[in-house]
């Protein structure tokens, strides 16, 4: 069993990562949590405590803490080098939410200094365990609609009135909505050699933050990814679209985990996470006898927990890490690239 320890109390340590890991207590027990405030949620803290995890504010209780084997940062996204940097140096393998950090150098650096001290780094990619990424996969990988032609991955939102004015681009939607979107397309295809940029500043005119992105990532044998997202779609798009040279697959609605955590049913209730029919991805396709054919897929089920899964076997099972560290550093670059300059651009990566 691990012992691991949180770095911050808020929405995405209580929504996306303990409900998970409680679900795992053969492989991990929550032996420290660090937060500013640890009085704001009496509730979580008070089941917690039950199984006894041990609360404080100063973060040299982990620092100084032997027995912890890894330690999740869940801090504001501006913070996430300085606490990440200063964990490394204490000795502890850890695990960062998104976005990561601001730029591809303060990712190399902390990936350097990981491999230096042999510790475990990794950006917290849950969306990988989404379950219609899953669904995509298999579709691709079954061959359904040959070879892939285009891809698009949206990401709507209707938020018209959340406008945040100024920041830093970690705080755009590019960086929080992006930094899962582009690892999504870089886990499945790599690093691509072209990428067109197309971020704006839609809900308030006057904001120097984008809330709004269009990105094409283009790579060999004419193969196009679209990364999207907006926050002002009363009509939302379908979450996937993919053409090939032999079919076409469209799947509306996103993983059921989300509307699930956001409405207090948990991992381990009955039901959690699952598609209904209706919500099922539909491909159609062309066999070997020219036959068009249409077949709803069914939506494989997905686990954000599968993230410590894959993370137990490499601590414990040396097994490689589920994002590795040319996959995230190639995300960092795709992403800083789209702060970097005045949008629309292109940028050449292939070199």
């Amino acid at each position: 069993m691990l012992n691991i320890a949180y770095v911050g109390f808020g929405k995405s340590t209580n929504r996306y990562h303990i409900p998970y890991v409680r679900q795992r207590p053969d492989k991990f027990h929550i032996s420290r949590v660090v937060a500013p405030h640890i009085d704001k949620r009496p509730e979580e803290r008070a089941a917690l405590e039950k199984t006894g995890t041990i609360f404080s504010t100063d973060i040299q209780d982990i620092i100084t803490h032997k027995t912890i084997d890894l330690v999740i940062v869940v801090t504001p996204a501006p913070t996430h080098f300085t606490v990440a940097r200063q964990l490394l140096l204490a000795g502890k393998n850890i695990l960062v939410d998104k976005p990561l950090v601001a730029t591809a150098e303060e990712a190399s650096k902390l990936v350097d200094l990981a491999n230096q001290k042999g510790l475990f780094f990794m950006p917290f990619q849950n969306r990988r365990f989404d379950s219609d990424f899953l669904t995509l996969k298999h579709v691709l990988n079954a061959g359904y609609v040959g070879r892939p032609v285009e891809l698009e991955l949206h990401m709507d939102h209707y938020r018209p009135n959340d406008a945040k004015l100024t920041g830093s681009p970690m705080e755009t939607t590019w960086f929080d909505h992006g930094a899962h979107l582009v690892d999504q397309i870089v886990s499945l295809f790599g690093a691509p050699q072209t990428v067109a940029y197309d971020l704006r500043s839609t809900r308030d005119l006057s904001a120097t933050l984008s809330d709004q992105f269009e990105v094409n990532l283009f790579y060999q044998d004419a193969f196009k990814a679209t990364v999207q997202s907006s926050e002002t779609t009363v009509n939302h798009y379908p979450k996937w679209i993919l053409h090939g040279t032999k079919g076409s697959y469209i799947k509306h609605n996103i993983d059921q985990q989300e509307y699930d955590l956001k409405t207090g049913i948990m991992p381990g209730d009955p039901g959690f996470g699952q598609d209904a029919p209706q919500d099922y991805g539909k491909v159609t396709y062309y066999n070997q006898n020219n036959d068009r054919l249409e077949k709803f897929i069914p939506s494989i089920q997905g686990d954000y927990g599968s993230v410590y899964d894959t993370i137990f076997e490499t601590l414990v099972n040396e097994q490689p890490k589920l994002v590795s560290d040319d996959q995230l550093l190639t995300t960092m670059r795709i992403l800083e690239a789209g702060v970097t300059g005045t949008n629309p651009h292109i940028v050449n990566f292939d070199h």
